[in-house]
């Protein structure tokens, strides 16, 4: 599904993927160990939910950035 909008809105590939869908298809992809290395933050390293880092990632803008850039190259894969 993902990979379908990426080619639908080519100058928005994040359109219409929720957060909640990033995050899940990352950890399933990576595991919280590879995410807390790409991105430093205490909620992929300390006690992980997907919970916790929705909240943490709709309040800190530069992490989500980061967050959807590896989203961004997980999909290029």
């Amino acid at each position: 599904m993902s990979k379908k909008i990426i080619q639908e809105q080519p100058n928005n590939p994040l359109h219409g993927v929720k957060l909640v869908t990033i995050l899940e298809e990352l950890v399933e992809a990576y595991g919280w160990d590879k995410m807390a290395r790409e991105v430093n933050i205490n909620c992929f390293k300390n006690d992980p939910s997907i919970k916790s880092s929705l909240v943490f990632l709709r309040r800190t803008q530069w992490a989500r950035d980061k967050v959807e850039q590896l989203y961004l190259d997980f999909l290029k894969e």
